[in-house]
């Protein structure tokens, strides 16, 4: 069995998620969500049938309060700072599946797999942990392939936020805004030798649906443009 990490008893860790859990009620009840959903996502939904859901890395921030109560699991790094976000998910009646899709990638494949069995729908950042942004990258085309099942693009905005300057410009909701989450066409991948066709569609229906989004939301389209790397200045 792996070591205990250092942090799985640690005080920080639970005064964070106890203050984050907190935030995050708040954030909920003072923003009002906008749902756009495809009559198949719908459908899907409602049936009660297994998925997994997509959404940009720099979107995931508020997505607890709009799931609350349903049986999502997602991805979540089994680093310092993603222990903070496993000890939020069971208070929303979630599931956290510690690991990467770059890091250990093939463990944390069977744990989501275990998962979507036992009647959770993963939830994946395709451009995650670490990038380049809004480029899909092949975790999740494995998971499509190795389940059956559709991926369900979502793509969100917000009207109250600030940008933090880190590789994926990640979007910190603030409180009494507004908040829009489309749905973009299901994908489904069928082979391996179809996963770079099932990228593709998954990278525009995630764009296009968080078009959808910020021009509900803040009227202006959604700037997919990739930032430049900052220059180490020399020392």
């Amino acid at each position: 069995m792996p070591a205990t990490p250092a942090y799985a008893h640690s005080w920080k860790h639970f005064l964070g998620s106890t203050l984050a859990y907190c935030y995050t009620v708040f954030l909920g009840w003072t923003t009002r969500i906008y749902w756009f959903k495809t009559p198949e996502a719908k459908q899907i939904e409602d049936e009660g049938k297994g998925l997994i859901y997509a959404v940009w890395h720099n979107q995931q921030l508020f997505l607890l309060y709009p799931y609350k109560g349903q049986k999502i699991a997602p991805l979540i790094s089994q680093s310092s700072d993603g222990e903070y976000i496993a000890r939020l998910l069971p208070k929303f009646g979630m599931l956290a599946v510690r690991g990467s899709t770059s890091r250990g990638g093939a463990r944390a494949l069977i744990h989501l797999l275990q998962a979507a069995r036992s009647g959770y729908r993963p939830m994946l950042t395709p451009d995650g942990p670490r990038g380049p942004i809004y480029k899909v990258q092949p975790g999740i085309l494995f998971l499509a392939k190795k389940t059956g099942l559709p991926i369900i693009p979502v793509g969100t905005a917000l009207s109250h936020k600030f940008t933090v300057g880190s590789w994926d410009r990640m979007r910190v909701p603030l409180p009494f805004g507004k908040t829009a989450l489309t749905y973009g066409k299901a994908v489904y991948v069928h082979s391996e030798e179809d996963m770079p066709r099932a990228a593709e569609e998954l990278e525009k229906e995630l764009n296009e649906a968080t078009d959808k989004s910020e021009m509900f939301i803040n009227k202006k389209h959604f700037d997919k443009t990739i930032p430049p790397k900052k220059k180490h200045s020399p020392r």
